[in-house]
């Protein structure tokens, strides 16, 4: 007897959206499946962070369906949402840390704010945290007092607070020095597997990224151009993956901004004898 098939935890279906008349995603249809680490990766202004808040119901789509563990989340009425969202931490990009509070409070807030655990309980569950990301010892400090890897690692505490089923990374390495940046990646990879979470990623950092993930979409031209576990993308022959994950300065994605021929233009500035 076969094992019934998981449900996705995350699901675009033909999904479209639009700033006003800006397209920025055109049928984009995926499966995010529970307890994977995948990453969404393309070019800057490709849609990445737009996807997230398309998940958190910040936005809704202009077409097509986004679900969070089965359930539409445009059809949600704003008490579900709220719930829905007790279900997904979020590290927003530079961490975004409340700068007039404690490293032990940043990391409480959303205990204080979502349940009514005793104080006694809340302080175990953030000495806890912020044991596993290695700052139970920075718990009096205040984000001005951090470095920017230990602030980093401080969002996470508090996006993984509530245990929640999925956790959304926006732009987790950005900023880093490289043992900063090696820590929090191995870190996501940790918490992910050790407390039987969902993550997705937003970066650009290709090696770091394609070292934990299980899956990897790649954005382009508001499209969904590939998606397969990193070595199918390193492996691949699409031009346009090819220069992205390779960092290449030229191929589909061009170097050069659209304009007249190099010679045309400054021999026919110079027979104007004007500015162009």
């Amino acid at each position: 007897m076969s094992e019934p098939s998981l449900q996705p935890l995350v699901e675009f279906e033909h999904v479209d959206f639009a700033y006003d008349t800006r397209a920025v995603l055109g049928d984009i249809s995926l499966r995010v499946m529970p307890g994977e680490l995948v990453a969404v990766m393309g070019a800057s202004g490709g849609g990445k962070t737009t996807l997230l808040r398309l998940i958190g119901g910040q936005l809704r789509a202009s077409a097509g369906d986004v679900r969070f563990d089965g359930e539409s989340v445009a059809s949600m009425s704003h008490a579900r949402l709220y719930a829905a969202r007790r279900r997904m931490g979020m590290l927003f990009q530079m961490g975004a840390l409340f700068t007039d509070q404690t490293v032990f409070d940043n990391v409480a807030f959303a205990l204080r704010e979502h349940t009514r655990l005793p104080e006694s309980m809340i302080r175990d569950l953030v000495l806890m945290k912020l044991h596993a990301v290695g700052l139970r010892g920075a718990r009096d400090l205040f984000p001005a007092q951090l470095s920017g890897g230990m602030a980093r690692r401080v969002a996470m505490a508090r996006a993984v607070a509530l245990d929640p089923a999925l956790v959304m990374y926006d732009e987790p390495f950005a900023g880093l020095d490289p043992i900063s940046l090696g820590i929090s990646a191995r870190l996501i990879r940790t918490l992910n597997d050790a407390l039987g979470l969902t993550s997705i990623i937003v970066s650009h950092d290709v090696d770091e990224t394609f070292a934990i993930a299980d899956r990897v979409f790649i954005l382009g031209n508001g499209r969904l151009l590939a998606q397969g576990t990193p070595q199918q993308l390193r492996a691949s022959s699409d031009p346009l993956v090819h220069q992205f994950v390779r960092g290449e300065p030229d191929g589909p994605v061009r170097f050069h901004y659209p304009a007249p021929d190099l010679r045309d233009d400054f021999l026919g500035a110079s027979a104007r004898g004007a500015r162009p």
